[in-house]
């Protein structure tokens, strides 16, 4: 009796310690979890593209409450942070996420194109430590706000060209293998580029308030001549069945009251043509209001 008594003992013990083990094994990335299966659909790679043109302009399109330069580098500081949380949850032989940030076009000032490097990191088990997870808290802080006012005081806007981007880079630049693939824009809706204006019939590269105002779109009706006209962007031949996209920053001409559906419906109709099986698209909303769904959707 007292033989079996012992063997019980010891077996609750050895429970408890092997129980103890395993909760060390999931804490603070930097614990030794080699054991553990890796899991390659929760690898992080987010892309995170500007529209630098002058929708960012305090003067042109001012905004008392909080100007929209300011709540895109809000938003930006958001995914940033909802990365490094994505880290933090995971075990560490699981970690080799990568966030990074790209602009169409390229801005002519060296400052800035200097300063998206510094935003770009790949995190893996020999490097992420807690030191490099305050380097990507401080730089998504404070760089996103230097770029834009850099490209404010340039007063040298060039356009979007987000069309191009899908094109001839996104599929290079933000789609790895075994990775969650992530590309956040963020833009007013609207496309334009001198150097990449595109018509075809009905279809182009662009879309601007003058479009919508050409081509009657800002009507009641707009609907009916929208899918019987068949209006929207060009197809692009590529496949993004790997890529999720969210949308940030949707600001219509408040002159018309259908531009907001208009500029949805061509975004909409885009990425369903070129193969996003998950998108979203929302407003020029406050920071605060959009946190939750820019952390939902990571």
């Amino acid at each position: 009796m007292k033989l079996l008594k012992l063997i019980l003992f010891v077996t609750l013990f050895m429970n408890c310690k092997n129980d103890s083990v395993h909760k060390m094994t999931t804490n603070y990335p930097g614990q030794d979890v080699s054991n553990q299966k890796l899991n390659n659909n929760q690898n992080l790679n987010v892309s995170i593209l500007l529209d630098l043109s002058d929708r960012i302009s305090p003067l042109k399109y001012p905004n008392p409450t909080m100007e929209y330069y300011l709540r895109d580098a809000a938003y930006i500081n958001i995914i940033a942070k909802e990365f490094k949380q994505s880290i933090l949850r995971k075990k560490i032989i699981q970690i080799d996420d990568k966030i990074q940030l790209y602009f169409a076009p390229e801005p002519a000032n060296s400052k800035i194109n200097s300063y998206s490097n510094q935003l770009k990191f790949n995190f893996n088990r020999k490097n992420v430590t807690k030191n490099a997870l305050e380097n990507l808290d401080k730089s998504y802080s404070e760089i996103p706000e230097k770029i834009y006012k850099l490209a404010i005081d340039d007063n040298k806007y060039v356009g979007s060209d987000t069309w191009g981007f899908m094109k001839n880079k996104a599929k290079d630049y933000c789609i790895d293998q075994n990775y969650r693939n992530i590309l956040v824009i963020l833009t007013d809706g609207y496309i334009y580029h001198k150097d990449n204006k595109r018509e075809t019939d009905h279809k182009t590269s662009f879309l601007t308030p003058q479009l919508i105002r050409d081509n009657n779109l800002n009507n009641s009706a707009w609907h009916s001549k929208y899918s019987e006209g068949n209006y929207g962007f060009i197809p692009i031949n590529q496949n993004f069945k790997d890529l999720e996209v969210l949308v940030l920053g949707i600001n219509p001409d408040p002159k018309n009251d259908f531009e907001e559906d208009v500029i949805k419906a061509y975004w909409e109709d885009w990425l369903n043509s070129i193969g996003v099986k998950k998108f979203k698209i929302y407003n020029a909303d406050l920071p605060s209001n959009l946190e939750k769904v820019i952390k939902d959707f990571i």
